[in-house]
């Protein structure tokens, strides 16, 4: 059997769906309302939707990795920006460099853990 795959687009829970909903806009996501308890949030050709649904368990064991170009670049505008201080819950690490490239983690209002990095070229 062949796929030809458009887009792949996790679900992701919120403990506090509005909040959740502003962090991802004030993160650089545009956001498209798909019905009261639910939205897609897009940057460039990544999506995932966001739920008004809190299992603790199942968001505590969430993890995403957002492949970038400049993990450095990235890790320096979020810390520019005033998400993290904006945000109590928001926790942000620094750069981790693993065999196969780098990355730091960034843990969303819910505690959503997001991988953001890139490969060795």
């Amino acid at each position: 059997m062949k796929f030809y795959p458009k887009s792949l687009r996790p679900f992701i829970g919120a403990k506090n769906y509005s909040i959740s909903r502003q962090f991802y806009n004030d993160l650089g996501f545009t956001e498209f309302v798909i019905a009261h308890n639910m939205s897609v949030f897009k940057l460039g050709n990544f999506a995932f939707y966001l739920q008004d649904y809190y299992a603790k368990d199942w968001v505590d064991n969430t993890m995403l990795f957002l492949e970038v170009d400049n993990t450095e670049k990235h890790l320096d505008q979020l810390k520019a920006s005033s998400i993290l201080e904006k945000y109590n819950s928001v926790k942000c690490s620094e750069i981790v460099y693993n065999d196969w490239g780098k990355e730091f983690f960034l843990h969303d209002p819910s505690g959503i853990l997001w991988h953001i990095g890139e490969f060795n070229k």
